[in-house]
């Protein structure tokens, strides 16, 4: 692809060469014009390659031509007709560049502009650069982003894998994600929400492919622009989108063991206009996971034992799909929109035995039954998304309005059937199935604008509104064992009808004081009303309430790259109707799940303090110190049942888990990042993170807990050669505590090597997962009112995988839409800038 440009370039310049020759003897006949310069960095003077050159007319805006610079920062803009032009000049790390009036005349047909500098971005207000250009992971004033094309053990991956890799987020064998040890995060797609995140995030992390993503952002101390949504912080995954002129994009193939997923990127841009094609998708092979419960409980009549062994066949397959445009209308006024298709599915099905004794307070055995459960269950879901945004520049530097409507509609149905047999004789006792099929539809305004009233102070204020609805029955068939029929049961069955409203605004400022600290302070104002339909409780239209949520950071860069940063904020959890739906899930009937219709929104205060500094060449270290309590804590909560009614329905020796308000909840943590290359070839990372939580349960029958939960992970790269590298990762993740007991601990590992081909647009890798053990062993303890409870579960997770990812069209790129930043002036119409 480069190669094919360059040869665009040698053709004009002998073109240009002939047309000369012919100039001097028809004097009539105007050569044609031709810009040429060279991109060097602004402090060492090093040419930068690949940096993209747009030439727009000066009146308009309207590309005309572009082009990336060579192996020497050098390039030349030929066949340009008489006019006046400004020239773009972008590279990722670095500070866009403009030239403006560039004049191409017919008596001074070629203009040499010689050097343009560019700035390296760690200069700027806005962010601080953990490493360097392209660095793998990078420290904004607000944000961290990690850069996935960096990351080679991911190829072939799915996001789960790559947020595992970030500092401060923890990610289970599961999916599950924490940030900080929170799991209440709000997941972002290209900065939107999206419903599909709100049924079940870990199955939503593992359709996305690693091929898919550009990057994924961490923001642990969100500013006022953010929605108030997320005690843990915000996490934002932004796909991959290509503003290069011409046709381009990415394609990659994965298949494996265990995974297989796939990617697609088509980008097509002319002009001022452009439109983007994606598809994403994965699947995760037939898994049999091997689970068993041992569970105790005792009570003034006797004690109970029951162990239940079960081995589950497990499968998912989703994708992501959508169309998009891009259009600017002129250099001020841009428009922008999309539209996508998404779908994924989970599937189990599985069986087992189950022992249940059952003794007096003598010791007498009263009850000595050995049986056998069946269990299915089926999810899916699709949803449809939709977006338009208007975007307006003004004649100051920054002066941005941008107006946004998304919306997203989901179609959910989930289905489960369970049968308990008697092993001898070996009859049906007990069955049921159920269908629960559902909508959600969440519509999103905002407005937002930015206002530059000094060089060192930017007012960004705005408003929105969001519009969610869900609504959904769950219809529950009883075996009748005399008929052998199954019978709708309305005790059981359920519909619901949620509806909720969040209006907001903001005021935030980003500025200089006393000429040391870069400050980022705002405050946001949320006013939320919620109402719900419950078939079996009737209807509730909860209190509205108000939400304030202050946020400030102050930084401080030092020399030698050294940066420091304070930041607090506060967050909101909202229970949503699942929460609150008293609909009684019986699908397993020892172990049966409700909603809690009292539940209230959960507040937390973060306090965040971090000190970064740059090591050798490309290495950094970050220590972040944080503070994080919540009140009126979110929390599942399990009780345990002798005899527990539904309807006319009697179920015995069954755990019955809800959702609480558990008091409130502290935790103080610190995590450490350390990225050091040592020497051209290794590079050396790893992320250690501890953290101390006290839970306040606020349950009299349950006593306050407390324990330290850590986890560490280490990344090695050694480069061969410049296309050949490897990979390993490992992970270890100490038991965490809950208020009523321990989640697992687990250890992960994968290699990876990969070869890049085509001159570096295309690629191979292998990888390997876990490979001297086919089994993750995850062991919960839980204890609660008169029973303890113990359970072993032994996930697959060894694989092994190959991938193929392949570039393609052209690199010629346009200008870009970040606010433009002229670096000190634009140069004269010919002649050297040093």
């Amino acid at each position: 692809m480069i190669r094919f440009s360059q040869l665009v370039i040698s053709f004009a310049f002998l073109f240009f060469l002939s047309t000369a020759s012919l100039h001097a003897q028809k004097e009539e006949i105007s050569a044609p014009g031709k810009i040429s310069g060279k991109i060097v960095d602004s402090l060492t003077a090093e040419p930068i390659e690949y940096a993209a050159v747009s030439l727009q007319k000066q009146e308009d805006g309207k590309v005309v031509n572009g082009i990336t610079t060579d192996n020497k920062g050098e390039f030349v803009l030929a066949n340009i007709e008489a006019g006046t032009y400004k020239l773009l000049v972008d590279f990722i790390g670095y500070k866009k560049r403009i030239l403006e009036n560039i004049v191409v005349s017919k008596t001074a047909p070629e203009v040499s502009l010689g050097n343009i500098r560019l700035a390296n971005k760690q200069k700027t207000l806005k962010e601080v650069t953990i490493t360097s250009e392209k660095a793998i992971l990078e420290n904004k004033i607000d944000k961290m982003v990690y850069n996935v094309d960096k990351d080679v053990t991911s190829q072939g991956g799915v996001a789960s894998d790559i947020l595992k890799k970030i500092p401060q987020v923890d990610v289970d064998v599961d999916g599950n994600v924490e940030l900080q040890g929170n799991s209440n995060i709000k997941f972002l797609i290209n900065g939107k929400p999206s419903v599909m995140f709100g049924s079940n995030i870990a199955d939503v992390l593992k359709s996305i492919p690693s091929s898919q993503i550009q990057s994924i952002e961490v923001i642990t101390s969100p500013g006022a622009k953010y929605d108030a949504e997320g005690t843990g912080g915000i996490i934002n995954i932004i796909l991959k989108k290509s503003s290069a002129q011409g046709v381009n994009g990415n394609i990659s193939l994965s298949g494996g063991t265990r995974l297989q997923n796939s990617s697609f990127n088509l980008n097509a841009r002319k002009g001022n206009f452009g439109m983007n094609v994606f598809f994403g998708g994965g699947a995760l092979l037939n898994s049999a996971v091997k689970n068993n419960m041992n569970r105790s409980s005792h009570d003034t009549s006797g004690s109970s034992h029951l162990l239940q062994n079960t081995l589950t066949d497990f499968t998912r397959a989703g994708f992501r799909s959508g169309i998009g445009f891009d259009w600017d209308i002129n250099s001020k006024n841009n428009i922008s929109g999309s539209a996508g298709y998404n779908f994924f599915n989970v599937n189990s099905v599985g069986g087992g035995s189950r022992l249940s004794v059952l003794q007096n307070n003598y010791g007498d055995t009263l009850l000595n039954m050995l049986d056998s459960v069946l269990t299915t269950s089926k999810f899916r879901e699709h949803a449809v998304e939709g977006e338009i945004s208007y975007k307006k520049k003004f004649k100051k530097e920054e002066q941005v309005l941008e107006v946004l409507c998304t919306t997203s509609q989901g179609n959910i149905f989930s289905y489960y059937e369970q049968t308990q047999k008697h092993i001898s004789p070996y009859d049906i006792y007990n069955s049921s199935y159920g269908n629960s099929p559902a909508k959600e539809n969440e519509t999103n305004i905002s407005i937002n604008y930015t206002h530059p009233f000094a060089e060192d102070f930017i007012l960004e204020t705005g408003g929105k509104t969001t519009l969610y609805r869900a609504n959904g029955s769950n219809d529950v068939y009883l075996l009748d064992i005399a008929s052998d029929n199954y019978n709708h049961s309305s005790s059981q069955s359920s519909s619901v009808i949620y509806n909720r409203k969040v209006y907001a605004g903001y005021l935030s400022g980003t500025f200089k004081l006393f000429k040391l600290l870069d400050v980022k302070a705002g405050s946001r104002y949320e006013y939320t009303e919620a109402a719900a339909d419950f078939s079996n409780s009737g209807k509730f239209t909860f209190a509205p309430y108000n939400t304030l949520v202050p946020s400030i950071i102050f930084s401080h860069t030092f020399k030698k790259e050294q940066t420091l940063k304070l930041g607090y904020t506060r967050r909101i959890e909202r229970p949503d109707g699942g929460d609150m739906n008293p609909f009684i899930n019986a699908s397993d009937p020892k172990n049966i799940s409700t909603g809690n219709i009292h539940l209230v929104p959960e507040i937390g205060d973060k306090v965040e303090l971090s000190y970064s500094q740059a090591v050798a060449k490309k290495g950094n270290i970050t220590t972040t110190l944080f503070f994080r309590g919540n009140t009126n804590d979110i929390q599942s909560y399990t009780r345990y049942y002798p005899v527990y009614k539904i309807g006319d329905s009697t179920y015995t020796n069954v755990a019955v888990r809800t959702r609480e308000n558990i008091g409130h909840e502290n935790n103080y943590g610190v995590n450490i990042y350390v990225s050091v290359p040592a020497g051209e070839k290794f590079n050396f990372r790893t992320n250690i993170a501890g953290f101390q939580r006290y839970i306040f349960t606020g349950i009299s029958s349950v006593a306050d807990v407390h324990g330290f939960n850590y986890r560490a992970n280490m990344n090695i790269t050694y480069q061969f050669s410049g296309t050949f590298v490897l990979e390993a990762f490992g992970n270890f993740n100490s038991p965490r505590i809950n208020a009523q007991g321990t989640m697992p601990s687990f250890t992960t590992y994968n290699f990876a090597i990969r070869k890049q081909l085509f001159h570096k647009n295309g690629s191979v890798a292998l990888t390997a997962t876990n490979f001297f053990n086919k089994y993750v062993e995850q062991k919960t303890n839980l204890t609660g009112d008169n029973f303890t409870m113990v359970n072993l579960r032994e996930l697959p997770y060894r694989s092994f995988g190959i991938n193929f990812t392949l570039k393609f069209g052209k690199l010629e790129f346009r200008g870009g839409k970040e606010e433009d930043d002229n670096g000190g002036g634009a140069p004269p119409s010919t002649g050297n800038e040093k």
